[in-house]
């Protein structure tokens, strides 16, 4: 074998591993952002659960407490569905929140792709 034809199989493997270390490196901060995203909707998740759960404990209270008093258990009703549309709204933020994001790893496999485009004859 030629020195020459050596050092072209020697530079063509030095790119490759370059370009496997980009896609590597691409792939780990989508993954980072995927976790972010992952947590921020369990989060969203827990405060339309919490919001739900405190207009249930206010309907209730006003059905235990206040059930001979018209006008108090209207109003302890009226707190109830105000937390209840926060919830509704807190669920609402969140599903747009999810379907904002693009797929995951789409820069990964958009760069892929186009490897693969270039490598083929």
């Amino acid at each position: 074998m030629s020195a020459g034809l050596l050092e072209s199989a020697q530079n063509m493997l030095t790119g490759l591993l370059d370009l496997g270390r980009t896609r590597f490196e691409l792939f780990g901060t989508e993954l980072r952002e995927e976790l972010a995203r992952l947590a921020t909707t369990i989060l969203g998740g827990l405060a339309a659960l919490m919001l739900a759960a405190l207009g249930l404990a206010f309907a209730a209270a006003a059905l235990v407490l206040h059930a001979a008093e018209a006008n108090r258990l209207a109003t302890t009703v009226g707190v109830a569905l105000f937390f209840f549309v926060a919830a509704a709204i807190v669920a609402w933020w969140l599903r747009r929140l999810v379907d904002v994001k693009p797929r995951a790893f789409d820069a990964t496999i958009s760069e892929l792709q186009r490897d693969l485009d270039t490598l083929k004859p």
